[in-house]
């Protein structure tokens, strides 16, 4: 799996109607899922605030293959650190660069899914 530089895209319709929203984002204690059913071409996402330098591990699984994400919005625009296309499973960490609410964002294809995740705060570096 290749990991592109940081992409930016301008913020459709759509994606602004689903921008990160729920709760409290603070990411205190690790949090995970099972079972999570993703509808053709759905989305799941789980936002959590960093502070700059600030570090997360991540881990998925998915039936079917997804495009994964961890992206934040700045003004019109959304930027993608980590970009997975078509993806089954993957794992890893992320550092934050700036103080951001921050969202893993998970979304089917034509097949619907059903998705398991990990996040869990890591110590900084």
């Amino acid at each position: 799996m290749s990991e592109p530089g940081v992409r930016t895209i301008v913020v459709s319709a759509a994606l602004a109607a689903t921008a990160c929203a729920g709760g409290e984002y603070r990411l205190d204690a690790p949090r995970s899922a099972a079972g999570v059913e993703i509808a053709p071409y759905g989305i799941h996402e789980e936002c959590v605030e960093l502070a700059r330098g600030e570090r997360i591990g991540y881990y998925f699984a998915s039936a079917a293959p997804v495009e994964f994400n961890i992206h934040y919005h700045d003004g019109a625009a959304v930027i993608l650190p980590i970009v997975r296309e078509k993806v089954r499973d993957d794992a890893g960490d992320f550092t934050a660069d700036r103080k951001e609410i921050y969202c893993l964002m998970w979304e089917a294809g034509v097949q619907p899914t059903i998705l398991e995740y990990r996040i869990r705060p890591l110590a900084p570096r």
